[in-house]
């Protein structure tokens, strides 16, 4: 069947079945043995097969690692970090300009598959127009295995210039453990209250962990802190207006 239109059996198998008739290794052989020299093939599944114990742990190596795999070309590793990104990019095309949903779980699934192996922390934007509809997303801070700086400065100017009256913050944990740090908790309540003063919400934090994730809206945290801010507003009006009281009488 193969030899009538110039597949193999196994390519001949994914058109026909789909990738969950294959194995791992087939998958591998499927994705490097179509660009690589065919005597070569078997000696780069074995390399790659004794390097990598699951398939995410391959598609997901960096470029300066696939490098130094004896006789996997350039062509072999554009056609890996194809399938590392195209999903990325497949689920940004499902989410922009859709209704935003006010689950936190949809934000994960959206970003997870790109954010759940880096090896640095992150710090993602996704910005909301006054229909609470995604108009884009952009990563604007990156920091090292545990730690990251953020400038709010920063946030609120790009913010502003995509005219967006919302923001989610999304971020990760290398470590796997998605449960906020004091300076998590602080950023984000910094926020909250710089957003309640230009008029721009901050709908949630998320943390993306390993197959888990910390939602600061989820946990009421979000809205904790705009109670925080409109009480202390609150209190400075209040001041404010006795102080007034004051100097006329």
């Amino acid at each position: 069947m193969g030899k009538n239109n110039g597949l193999s059996g196994l390519e001949e198998s994914f058109v026909r079945h789909g990738i969950n008739e294959l194995n791992n290794k087939q998958i591998i052989e499927l994705i490097v043995c179509r660009t690589v020299n065919k005597n070569e093939c078997r000696r780069i599944i074995a390399e790659i097969m004794a390097r990598y114990k699951t398939l995410r742990e391959f598609i997901n190596a960096p470029v300066e690692e696939l490098r130094t795999i004896p006789c996997i070309n350039e062509h072999c590793i554009i056609s890996i970090k194809m399938m590392q990104d195209i999903p990325s990019r497949y689920l940004k095309e499902e989410i922009i300009q859709k209704p935003f949903c006010a689950s936190s779980q949809e934000i994960f699934d959206y970003l997870y598959y790109s954010m759940r192996d880096l090896k640095k922390e992150i710090f993602r934007i996704i910005y909301l127009d006054n229909q609470s509809r995604i108009i884009d997303t952009e990563i604007l801070f990156e920091g090292t295995l545990n730690e990251i700086h953020i400038y709010p400065r920063e946030v609120q100017e790009k913010a502003i210039r995509h005219n967006a009256h919302q923001i989610i913050f999304v971020h990760n944990h290398p470590s796997g453990d998605p449960m906020p740090s004091h300076n998590d908790e602080k950023i984000t309540r910094d926020m909250v209250f710089i957003g309640k003063v230009l008029q721009i919400g901050v709908l949630d934090h998320i943390i993306i962990g390993e197959n888990r994730y910390f939602s600061f809206a989820g946990a009421g945290l979000i809205e904790k802190y705009e109670d925080e801010f409109l009480n202390m507003r609150l209190k400075l009006d209040m001041k404010r207006g006795c102080s007034s009281k004051v100097e006329y009488i």
